[in-house]
Formats: structure tokens, sequence, C-alpha cells
């Protein structure tokens, strides 16, 4: 019985015998170089149509990097076939552990690409002292062979948002399926033209079938979705219309009665620092918060109105009768124009066209809070790797991120 290498059962080279096991030190660094040799009437299968094959028609030496052997960074020197595939011609022959044309093998890329999950390409390309590009295809490979082409199927809900991508006001757009908290398509830009490929993507079909999409108030993915998905109900995201009225009114009142203060240094001071006070919910207040706020808001008129208005907007989104929160803002709107505070009203007359939207929130009470948890990963992804120069590879990271939950 001939014996058998003892790196042999370590090895899983099928087709192979390990022939010699070297130890070598270049550069520095310990090398294991292992030599493999064919085995002797093996059936052999096309890597083109996958059917056995036996004859060969060449053999070539080749060089592939395997993992590590404890300290040992491992190279395998073994004679690569060529079939005589009777149906495609000479193709390379079909390994389970090597992939055609790759100068490492499926565990290496494999291990590789489960390292770039919390560590950056440069940085797994060190470790195992591979080039960086290498690195990112390798993990670019493994992740479109997990998770394949996006299942669609059976889509009813949608959000949509922004992130940034790059400095410059430089934008790409998210869409996630909330209940199941998982991204389903990444594009750069958050114009009509950038997410319609998302709709074409989804076909009419199962366009009609979507019945909500749940967004801020940006009327480029209003008109897209009412334009190819009829059926489907827009619904605005609480977070996003009170950090506008945040914004455009408690801010400007703010600034507004600060400059009316000029005299009064000490009360201009107080009023000037208060921005977050104002902009804070009162159970995120820290202790004396609210003494302070309270006695903020009884020294300026407008800021009580506003503060409390703001409140009232909030209850919008609580309400899941149409009828009862219709009739809640029309009291709403009727307060903030009689207020007599500018911001206040212009704000009311800007809001009221996205009223179906805020109210269709009481049949589909859902919003954007998923994708800013999403988007908040995505800024840690990004961080990460210092940038990605490559934007399908991080979008490829960014739905890898969020494969979502069981239906």
């Amino acid at each position: 019985m001939a014996q058998v290498h003892p790196i042999s059962e370590l090895g899983g080279w099928e087709g192979y015998d390990v022939e010699s096991c070297v130890i070598e030190v270049q550069g520095g660094v310990s090398w294991c170089i292992v030599h493999l040799a064919i085995q002797p009437d093996r059936p052999r299968c096309c890597s083109g149509c996958t059917r056995p094959c036996r004859a060969i028609h060449d053999t070539e030496l080749r060089r592939v990097r395997d993992l590590p052997v404890f300290e040992h960074r491992t190279v395998i020197v073994f004679p690569r076939v060529r079939v005589a595939c009777p149906h495609c011609g000479p193709k390379v022959e079909w390994l389970a552990w090597l992939d055609p044309y790759l100068r490492v093998t499926r565990r290496l890329g494999d291990s590789v690409a489960r390292l770039c999950q919390v560590a950056s390409v440069l940085h797994v390309a060190r470790h195992y002292g591979l080039n960086w590009k290498t690195v990112k295809e390798l993990d670019r490979a493994y992740l479109q062979r997990r998770l394949g082409p996006v299942d669609l199927e059976g889509l009813e809900v949608i959000a949509l948002d922004e992130f940034a991508i790059q400095k410059g006001h430089r934008y790409a757009t998210v869409i996630v399926e909330p209940t199941r908290k998982r991204v389903l398509w990444v594009g750069r830009g958050r114009g009509r033209e950038d997410v319609r490929p998302f709709f074409e993507l989804l076909g009419p079909e199962r366009c009609q079938r979507l019945q909500a999409a749940v967004m801020d108030m940006n009327a480029s993915y209003e008109l897209e979705v009412r334009r190819h998905c009829p059926n489907a109900a827009v619904v605005f995201d609480l977070f996003h219309v009170v950090a506008k009225y945040g914004r455009e009114v408690i801010d400007r009142v703010r600034v507004d009665r600060a400059n009316e203060l000029r005299a009064d240094r000490p009360s201009r001071r107080i009023v000037k620092g208060a921005r977050w006070l104002l902009l804070k919910n009162r159970d995120s207040l820290r202790p004396g918060e609210d003494v302070e706020l309270d006695e903020l808001l009884a020294a300026n008129h407008a800021l009580f109105v506003v503060y409390v208005l703001r409140d009232a907007l909030k209850e919008l989104w609580q309400y899941r009768d149409t009828e009862r929160a219709g009739r809640a803002w029309r009291s709403w709107y009727r307060k903030a124009l009689r207020s007599g505070i500018e911001p206040l009203r212009r704000f009311a007359r800007l809001l009221r066209p996205y009223l179906p939207g805020i109210l269709a929130h009481c049949r589909y009470p859902l919003g954007t809070n998923l994708i800013e948890g999403i988007n908040n990963r995505i800024k840690v992804i990004k961080r990460m790797a210092y940038g990605f120069r490559d934007d399908s590879y991080f979008f490829l990271k960014i739905r890898a991120a969020f494969p979502g939950v069981g239906r």
C-alpha cells in the first residue's frame, strides 16, 4: 500500500495526491510549498459543459495560493489539466476546490470574503499577502454567488431614501422592503431617472401589485412611484416632516427672536443657545432641561406657539382613522394660519399638498426609521473602507449587510 503524505490529511485537493512538501523562507516570509501529482485513471469533467471527459489535451504547471498552514503561507504547485471535450473542445478540468483561471483556491477565496465582512480590503490583502485588487474581486465573486439576483416576487411595500455617497452633495438612493428589513436595490443619484431602473426591474405586473411606498417629501420619488405604480399609496414619513418643521419653522422663529433681542444681550444669548433644547422631544430632555425649556417658552410667545404646534403635528401620525386624522389636520392648519407667525404659515401652506401622503399613514403605519438605521450602517461600511471607488461593489456590500429576515 502506497504511503500517504501527512499533509494530505489537511489537503482536500480532489484529483491530486501530495508528492512533496517543503518549507522555504523568501523575503522574510515563511512559505509552505506543496507539490501535487495527478491521480491516474480518475474521471474528469469539462468546466464548460460539466460532462465527464477522460481524454487529456495537455497539462500546464500552475502555482495557486491556499489557506495558510500554521504560520506558513501556502502555495500549491500542480499540473493543471485541459481535457479534450468532444462538445466544447480543449477546456480546463472542472475542480471542486479551484475555479477556472483563478490563482487562489476556493476555500481561500471564501475565507478572504468572510474576513472582508469585518475588515477593509486593504487590511485583508495585507493579512493574506495578496494584491488588494485580487481581494476585492474575490469578495465581489463571493457576494454575487451568495446573494444572487434580488427576489422581487410578492413585494407589496417599499421604502425609499437617499444617503450621501461622496462629498459635494453626491447622493445615492436605497430601496428596501421594510417588512423583511431587506435592501432591494441601490443606485447612484436621487432624481426620477436615477430610480427608474428599479421600477423597470420590478416590471409592470409587480408594479401594479405594489400597495405602498414610504418616503420623505422627495418630489422625484413621489412622481416616479405614481408613474409606475398607480395602485400604490405614497406614505410620507413623520421623521422627515418634523425635521423639516424644525429647520424651517422653529429655527427660523428662534433666529428672528434672537435678532429682536440685540439690545438685551443675556436674553439674546439664551435664545441663540436654545436650538437643540427646542428641537428635542420632551422625553429626551436631561434633568433640569425641562425647567429651562418651560422658562424659555413662557418668555417667548412665538416660540411657545411653534413648539406646541409641532407636537400637535406629530400626533397626526398616531391616528388610524383617516376621517379623524383629516379633522385633526384641518384644526392644526387653521391654528397655523391664524398664528400670525409667517414661517409657520408658509410651512403649513407648503405642507398642504402633501396631506394625502400624511393621511395614508393611517392605512400603512410605516416609516423610514428602518432606512435611517440602514443609512447609519452604510456610513460604517463606507468609513471602514475609506470610501469605495466601485459603485457596483459598494452596493453589493450594502445588500449583503441587509439580506432580510424570513417571510
